[in-house]
């Protein structure tokens, strides 16, 4: 069955590789879109969505862009234009997958539209800037990056079999048929090193009771994903056991999930549990990557690439009371359970980051500035003892639970 390809960008510098690209597509017996971005010259090839409509779909006048000779604005300009254009398409099942071309510019304009789309779409973004620290352009999303090796300058023995096999790409992408399963709801889980024994055997039992658990590593991007997922309702709870993501925010490490970590399930409504654990550490790379502020704080290596430092006193007073605001947003049923015996592997006696005052201090802050009525689970046991993951797991079942009843009861 023919599907339909959007292909997204300046059809004007880059006409003739969008030429090429379309008839690639083609000769797989797919049919194509154009969604013309560009803002300088008039188009080489012509277009299915003109760039009049991109930039009307962003609200803003195409001849504004032009006339200001703001390169800049026009970019950011035809990137939300095209990131309302490409999803009210998607809307309308007139493509099944998506590719772009493109340079700095470029890319910033297809994957702002691309991440507007949702995950299992296909994308594809072929791309000078691939290779390198693509995060900012992906995001969460789920766009393959292809490096275009030299620029997107012309069709030549390189670019000929780059852009070629990535139009095979795409091709097979909206080909592949998704094997059928036994697909049950949905529960997310954030975990670490430190603290995968608790995730693991709360995870079991999850699964025990008929959920399907994704866990996701709390190095930045694990977070930011995990949040998106529960942010597009797709999530059924939330088993938030490692909040480590937040020190590395607060303190200036490198797994930092952003200031958002921990609104999405609150902001929505989904069942969590939430748990302090890994609030005991900061991220950063080898030890010479350190920054020399730090001298003198307490550091474990957690392996070559890998080094942990011990969060102090006065950023665990901090953490307590960020988590608490955060979860003070909730607009749904959420539970804090507190190990009071520690909070990671290497947060116990005899162990590196063994400091009580310390995890005091985010247990009594977070006791603190908690609303109210939102539950607190106190247990005198680590975060890695049985009892404490099975009492994550039971508690999100009965949250879960209640939460169903109450909409059957609403309708």
């Amino acid at each position: 069955m023919n599907k339909t390809i959007a292909m997204l960008g300046s059809l004007d510098t880059k006409g003739a590789e969008y030429a090429f690209l379309k008839e690639c597509i083609e000769a797989h017996g797919h049919k194509t879109l154009l969604i013309d971005t560009g803002v300088l010259e008039p188009p080489v090839i012509p277009a299915d969505v003109s760039r009049t409509e991109v930039a009307a779909a962003g609200g803003a006048l195409l001849t504004d862009l032009v006339s200001k000779k703001d390169r800049g604005q026009a970019m950011a300009a035809m990137g939300l234009g095209a990131a309302v254009m490409l999803t009210q398409l998607y809307a309308q099942k007139k493509f099944d997958g998506v590719i772009a071309l493109g340079g700095t510019g470029g890319t910033s304009v297809a994957c702002t539209a691309m991440r507007a789309l949702p995950l299992g779409v296909p994308k594809v973004m072929v791309s000078t800037c691939a290779g390198g620290d693509v995060s900012g352009y992906v995001g969460v999303k789920d766009i393959v990056m292809v490096p275009s090796i030299v620029d997107v300058a012309g069709i030549n023995r390189i670019s000929r079999e780059v852009f070629a096999r990535a139009a095979g790409a795409i091709c097979g992408m909206v080909e592949a048929a998704i094997p059928p399963g036994s697909d049950k709801p949905l529960v997310v889980a954030s975990m670490f090193g430190n603290t995968t024994p608790c995730v693991n055997a709360a995870k079991a039992i999850m699964e025990k009771a008929g959920y399907e658990v994704l866990v996701f590593h709390c190095t930045g991007g694990g977070g930011r994903t995990m949040e998106s997922l529960v942010e597009a309702k797709l999530v059924a709870g939330v088993l938030d056991i490692t909040t480590t993501e937040w020190a590395d925010e607060l303190v200036g490490g490198v797994f930092s999930a952003g200031p958002t970590r921990l609104e999405a399930a609150a902001r929505t409504g989904t069942p969590a549990i939430v748990a302090p654990g890994c609030l005991d550490m900061v991220n950063f790379w080898a030890p010479e990557t350190v920054p020399a502020k730090f001298k003198g704080r307490t550091f474990y290596q957690h392996n070559p690439n890998v080094t942990l430092m011990r969060t102090d006193v006065r950023e665990c007073a901090q953490l307590g009371k960020i988590l608490a605001e955060k979860l003070n947003g909730s607009t749904g049923p959420v539970t804090v359970l507190i190990p009071l015996r520690g909070v990671s592997m290497i947060d116990l006696p005899g162990k590196p980051f063994h400091l009580p005052q310390a995890n005091i201090a985010i247990f009594e802050n977070l006791k603190k500035h908690l609303r109210k009525d939102i539950p607190l689970i106190e247990m005198d046991c680590d975060v890695n003892a049985p009892a404490f993951s099975a009492r994550c797991a039971e508690t999100l079942l009965a949250s879960m639970k209640d939460g169903q009843r109450a909409r059957k009861d609403l309708t």
